[in-house]
């Protein structure tokens, strides 16, 4: 699936990246350095988080979560320093560890884990559409389109997930006050 968006996103660079690049404004560059931070902070947790589970399906999630963080924070790293917008402090790597070495007080459940990985790509979805939204340079606004779309394929697989593992927080139910019951 992700290959169809790669090529979309290809297609729309070449059709509507023509135009001259000044350096980027305030706001793009303060988009960048807040979305960079959250990947940068958002990877040593899930490392941390692979130490302390042993759920193969949650693994897999936590991997996938990892990688595309990763890999985000890369292409943004390499934007900045040719921009020129500086880099904000990263947290160490974690190293890996026996999840059963871990005491049960001192680790994150499967369910916190998964609602963690689920709430980071709502809020990096809703990052990048505000950035999207300030973006006066055509690349920079297609980096944002791109960003949002791989962490919404990837929010439908971890909702998913949770709905099938009964992870997945639901808030109450809205009944209009005098409407007819069902």
């Amino acid at each position: 699936m992700q290959n169809i968006f790669e090529a979309a996103f290809d297609y729309l660079k070449t059709t509507y990246d023509f135009e001259p690049k000044p350096r980027p404004h305030i706001g793009e560059a303060m988009g960048c350095w807040l979305y960079y931070t959250a990947l940068a902070e958002e990877v040593p947790v899930l490392e941390a988080s692979l130490n302390t589970t042993t759920d193969d399906d949650l693994i897999t999630l936590i991997k996938k979560s990892k990688n595309l963080g990763e890999h985000q924070k890369n292409i943004l790293k390499n934007f900045m320093i040719n921009e020129g917008i500086p880099l904000s402090q990263e947290s160490e790597s974690k190293p890996k560890s026996d999840p059963n070495s871990v005491p049960l007080g001192a680790k994150m459940t499967d369910e916190e884990i998964a609602n963690f990985i689920s709430v980071k790509i709502a809020t990096n979805i809703i990052m990048c559409a505000t950035n999207m939204s300030q973006s006066i340079r055509n690349d920079i606004g297609l980096m944002w389109a791109r960003f949002q779309a791989e962490k919404m394929i990837f929010g439908m697989e971890v909702k998913i997930a949770m709905r099938k593992r009964g992870w997945i927080k639901v808030p109450p139910y809205f009944y209009t006050p005098g409407a007819p019951s069902n």
